[in-house]
This record gives C-alpha cells, structure tokens and sequence, in this order.
C-alpha cells in the first residue's frame, strides 16, 4: 500500500496482544472518520462519498460506511482478494464507533478549533491504520480494493489509490458530500503519515 522505507524501528508486540492492536485500531480509524467530520473542514475521498450517500438517501453515516464496505468486499471476487479477520471486522466495527463518536463529539464553533479538529483526526487516522493493518489481520475492504486492483492491473499502487481517490471523490462530490480544506489537506499528508505508522506498528510473522 505504501513504500517501505523504514523510517522508525517497528513497535514490538507480543503475538497474544494482535487481536488487541486490531481492535484499538479499527475504533481509532472511526474516531479520526467522526472527528474529520466534526471539524466541518472537509473530509477524505471516501468521506465524501459517504457522506453525500447519507444525505441523498436520508440514511445513518455510519450505516452507510458498513453498507459500502460490504458492497467493495464484493469487488474482490473478480481479483481474487482474499478477506482476513481485520477485514470483517474493518467493514462492521468502524461505522459504528464513527456513528457513537459523532453523537458525543461538540461542534467546533471557532476556526482554530476545527483546524485542531481536523489535524487531531488525520493524525488518529494515521495511528490507526498503522495498528489495524500492522495487526496482520488483513486490510480493509477500501485497501483491499486497492492492492487487488494493482495486483490485478500490474499498476503502481500510487496510480491505482490516485485514480480510485479521484472517481470516489467526483463521485462523492456530485451526490452533494462535503469538500474544504480538510480535504485537500488530508490528500497531501496521510501517505507519509500512515507510511510512517504502519513502519512503527507492523508485526512480522518471526515475531507473531
């Protein structure tokens, strides 16, 4: 998903604390989706997307980010994905937490608050990829759909994620999600963020 460099030594864990690592993971990735939207600045592409889905619809976002997740676990029939634990549990606990977070979370009233608002999640969107996919467990349907695609494809995986960033974006766009600076921002620093986290979290089978 991301280039290899390593950049800091990987966080050692024991292989009795994985499970426990994928599940601090996958809440923090619906916190850092609730907080990103709490900001009001703008969210990811697939943020986007959902958001626009929920508003056309009159559904829960939350419900309508597990609602996706499951319909892009069925795109990986054709490349012949296969799904993990961490993926399942990806696609059924993160709307949730994202659905409990925002009934919790305030509205940032003052714009320092909401760009604080917005940094806290991209940061926390970053952790929490790092623990979750460093967990071993298998990704998300959303990077499962990426990884298959360059597999599949023989594609870069920077051009596959850009091309997969920019229809879900346009898309999500059209269907009246909300675009800002948050947006813009998160594009342009959660590669090397998450890079930088999975380096820090990953745990590799001799230690498992």
């Amino acid at each position: 998903m991301t280039d290899h460099a390593t950049v800091l030594p990987p966080f050692h864990w024991s292989g009795s604390r994985r499970p426990t690592q994928l599940g601090a993971g996958l809440a923090l990735y619906g916190v850092s989706i609730a907080l990103m939207l709490a900001a009001g600045l703008g969210v990811d592409s697939w943020d986007v997307f959902h958001q626009g889905l929920a508003e056309r619809f009159g559904l829960s976002f939350g419900w309508v980010v597990n609602g996706v997740s499951l319909f892009v676990l069925l795109a990986w029939i054709p490349l012949r994905q296969r799904p993990g634990v961490g993926t399942v549990a990806n696609a059924l606990v993160v709307g949730v937490v994202a659905d409990a977070a925002l009934a919790v979370l305030p509205q940032p009233r003052w714009l320092l608050w909401q760009m604080m608002t917005l940094v806290t999640g991209i940061a926390v969107n970053a952790l929490a990829t790092g623990l979750y996919i460093g967990a071993g467990f298998g990704p998300g349907p959303r990077d499962g759909l990426m990884t298959g695609l360059s597999t599949r494809t023989g594609r870069s995986i920077r051009l596959v994620r850009t091309l997969i960033e920019l229809v879900v974006l346009s898309s999500g766009w059209a269907l009246g999600g909300p675009v800002g600076l948050g947006t813009l921002v998160y594009a342009v620093s959660i590669g090397h963020l998450t890079q930088l986290s999975i380096t820090r979290f990953s745990i590799s089978e001799a230690r498992t």
